[in-house]
């Protein structure tokens, strides 16, 4: 295995997220011309699974388009940066609603932590409460 294939099988999540970064700063470089997926394989180290795995990751994430072509008589793929035309999303929070977690009246507030004794993944407390708020939801929605 190449040293260039490493990053993105080694180290986890944040070798994926290092090749996408550089995957698009690739893509971005080469403007409204777009690049072959293949050439961008190449240029990553990448064999034409893993390309192609990394270019759907991104498509998916709406970060790049990709258009169908044929390139030396072969059918592949142009890969361009996304239009960026996401609409910026609002949410409003009552504080009533963020009062009501458990989790900020709890004794072990302090020591709670994924992994710990006191860990908010399997809390009884904090699972009960978002049962309930789970259960009135689908109340509400099916009244």
């Amino acid at each position: 295995m190449s040293a260039a294939m490493e990053p993105s099988i080694g180290s986890g999540r944040k070798g994926l997220e290092e090749l996408e970064a550089k995957a698009l700063e690739i893509i971005k470089a080469h403007g409204d011309e777009g690049i072959y997926q293949h050439e961008l394989w190449k240029t990553l180290g990448l064999d034409s699974r893993e390309g192609s795995r990394l270019a759907l990751r991104l498509l998916k994430k709406g970060l790049i388009r990709r258009e169908p072509t044929v390139h030396k008589g072969r059918h592949t793929y142009k890969l361009y940066i996304a239009e960026q035309t996401r609409q910026p999303v609002s949410v409003d929070i009552k504080i009533g609603s963020v009062i009501e977690v458990p989790c900020f009246t709890c004794k072990n507030l302090e020591r709670c932590h994924i992994g710990g004794f006191f860990d908010p993944t399997n809390c009884p407390i904090l699972v009960n409460w978002l049962a309930s708020k789970i259960a009135r939801l689908k109340r509400s929605m099916s009244s």
